[in-house]
């Protein structure tokens, strides 16, 4: 006989436990296999909304075979959609939600209700709503995908969370812009610059300390002696606390950016601006008069349901509003608000509106960039050439939250016909 083959044999018999080793070992799932592969993300889904804010989706598979691991990473991504402003007026998103319950039977009786958006419950994203006239709410399930968390707030609602967008437009992403305006950036692509002025007392009148560039982002600046800060545009004219006059605190436009100017009793200014500037800024201090202390009589209490029934009812419209600046002219003070939900209009409303108080010492007094709920009248002068939105003497002026809104939906109510 031919050894040959007996030794390819023996060869094979020698090799046989580690075939049959790899065939169980597979059969059994035991090797390690990795996670499976998405399919493309689909294109994303219209807006969820046809004005203000909404929510668009997209979303993709995974495909994996026996064995194999889930994906890594989400199936879903939501992105913030921003349209054109909603017209003045316009019913809120999560109030249509509420008014699809109006005349049906709930909470298993016949008795039917009319429903309104209720802020105080716990769960943001729950269609919480109050039966008008009545001291109950009901909550309806989620909100629709899309539905502000509350009124004002930056977050909406997306499976009964409530998220923010990146600054990526992804919700929930958590990105955020770095110093130098980059999103998810490491502050290493622009130049931090920092000065320090001392002023010794020996000049008088404006001089220059620093030019910002354009493109500052950023910018804070810090003041502390017996002068003013003065800010100068590139076009030569003032900003603030120019041509001997000292401005009043509050927010203005320069150079393409939002500039917050504030004012402590003692000798502290500051000035902040987020940016980017679209053109250069130049700080000055000046050696301006001494300022006066503004000889405002405290204001009277206007708390309680009276007082809000009695002006609510007497007003033309009522509101909340986020007050954007304040400025003092002559014996009225002017505010510039933007409007974020009407509750009361006899003529349509813009976005943005001015509401005039009388006197350089209203009451109450509404600070910038907070949100209040008003109540104000028209007032048109006999020549119909001013057309106005007055807030009385000692009207109604209340801070905004979840439940002062209540309240003033119950007053509604109770107003004679």
């Amino acid at each position: 006989m031919d050894p040959a083959p007996l030794l390819s044999r023996s060869r094979v018999f020698q090799n046989l436990p580690l075939f049959l080793w790899a065939l169980l070992n597979c059969a059994l799932g035991l090797s390690a296999q990795g996670p499976g592969e998405w399919t493309p993300w689909v294109s994303w889904t219209r807006c969820s909304s046809s004005c203000g804010r909404g929510v668009s989706v997209r979303s993709r598979r995974c495909l994996r075979l026996p064995g194999e691991q889930p994906c890594w990473g989400d199936s879903h991504e939501y992105r913030l959609c921003q349209l054109p402003d909603c017209p003045p007026g316009a019913v809120p998103f999560r109030d249509l939600q509420c008014a699809l319950y109006n005349d049906r039977p709930v909470l298993g009786t016949q008795r039917t209700y009319q429903w309104v958006p209720f802020y105080g419950a716990p769960s943001q994203c729950d269609l919480n709503c109050l039966a008008e006239g009545h001291t109950f709410y009901h909550s309806f399930g989620r909100v629709l995908d899309g539905t502000a968390c509350s009124p004002g707030a930056h977050g909406v609602c997306v499976a009964g969370r409530c998220l923010s967008a990146g600054c990526d437009g992804l919700l929930g992403s958590g990105a955020l812009e770095d110093r130098c305006g980059r999103c998810g950036g490491a502050n290493d692509s622009c130049l931090f610059v920092q000065r320090v002025f001392r002023d010794a007392g020996a000049f008088a009148g404006y001089w220059n300390v620093t030019l910002i560039p354009e493109g500052a982002r950023h910018i804070r600046v810090a003041h502390r002696s017996r002068n003013h800060l003065a800010l100068m545009g590139g076009d030569g004219r003032y900003v603030l606390n120019g041509d001997w006059a000292v401005s009043p605190p509050g927010t203005y436009e320069a150079a393409g950016t939002h500039v917050v100017y504030t004012r402590d009793p003692g000798p502290e200014e500051t000035l902040r601006a987020a940016g980017p500037t679209s053109a250069d800024l130049l700080l000055q201090p000046a050696q301006t008069p001494p300022l006066t202390p503004d000889p405002c009589p405290p204001c009277p209490d206007t708390r309680g349901r009276a007082h809000r029934l009695l002006h609510y009812c007497a007003s033309d419209f009522a509101f909340q509003a986020r007050v954007l600046g304040r400025h003092r002219q002559a014996q009225e003070t002017r505010y510039e608000v933007r409007i974020q939900l009407v509750y009361k209009n006899r003529t349509p409303l813009r976005a943005h509106e001015y509401v005039w108080a009388p006197g350089r010492c209203p009451c109450p007094l509404l600070a910038p960039h907070r949100d209040y709920l008003l109540a104000v009248q028209r007032l048109v002068s006999p020549d119909g050439t001013q057309d106005r939105l007055l807030l009385p003497h000692a009207g109604y002026a209340r801070p905004w939250s979840p439940a002062e809104d209540s309240r003033i939906r119950l007053t509604a109510l109770r107003c004679p016909v």
